[in-house]
């Protein structure tokens, strides 16, 4: 079973890039982040002619999320249950018995802001509510855009970047805190390269110069760490023409 995650900035945009993508990497669930659409637009049709099924929940603009997988995605969850949030950031379904939540975390603008306030916010009760998740699906893989640096291997220059945003000490901490309910790191349960992003600003040829960070997380649950043979980032579609600017990540369980 392989599970996927891919912030894809503007599926209107890239929606062709993501059709070819799964016809190479037939992922059993891909869930994308910032597909910016909303849900009377969403290109509903053109996937499922591929064969997937899709859950979708978008708003204009801004924000987006969406669950495409091969069987039928069953108690789909849109957004964090009581946290009231007019964005469009989080879905969730079961999928083949494992239970996906795609989310795309906040990006928190910069510290101190009303924004990272949010941010800090939503992270508390995004923890409250995969911790409940957890008890009621042990098989739980959490994956999306977190908008956070785990540690400074995540990131191309950590002493200039140290304590901006995505690498601050409070969003590590709250990486850290879902880490704590049982979940894994899947990308980190494998020796990796040095310098391994996921991300890469459009600006100063940053893909160029390998100048990233790795933002992108898949964190499996307990049950399913033994599972795991392998997670990767597939940087060939940050070659495209008009390419987004985050890389898939996949999972790869047995």
């Amino acid at each position: 079973m392989q599970l996927a995650t891919w912030n894809v900035n503007s599926l209107t945009v890239r929606l062709p890039q993501v059709l070819d993508w799964l016809a190479a990497n037939p992922v059993d669930a891909l869930v994308l982040q910032e597909t910016k659409t909303t849900d009377d637009k969403f290109p509903r049709e053109a996937i499922q002619a591929t064969g997937y099924h899709v859950s979708y929940f978008g708003q204009k603009t801004y924000n987006g999320v969406a669950l495409i997988s091969r069987a039928p995605a069953h108690e789909v969850v849109k957004n964090i249950p009581d946290f009231e949030d007019d964005m469009a950031r989080v879905i969730a379904g079961t999928v083949d018995g494992v239970r996906v939540i795609g989310a795309y975390f906040p990006n928190g603008q910069a510290p101190e802001s009303d924004k990272f306030a949010y941010k800090m916010r939503w992270l508390h009760a995004l923890h409250a509510w995969v911790g409940h998740e957890l008890k009621q699906h042990p098989r739980l893989v959490l994956m999306g855009d977190f908008n956070i640096t785990v540690d400074d291997r995540d990131v191309w220059d950590p002493v200039g970047l140290k304590d901006t945003i995505h690498c601050t000490v409070q969003e590590r901490e709250h990486f850290q805190n879902l880490i704590q309910l049982g979940l894994h790191d899947a990308y980190r349960l494998f020796d990796q390269a040095d310098k391994s992003f996921s991300w890469w600003d459009y600006r100063e040829f940053a893909f160029r110069r390998n100048r990233g960070l790795r933002i992108d997380h898949i964190l499996v649950s307990d049950a399913l760490k033994p599972e795991v043979q392998g997670c990767t980032i597939d940087k060939a579609p940050r070659k495209n023409e008009r390419p987004s600017d985050h890389a898939p990540v996949v999972v790869t369980l047995n």
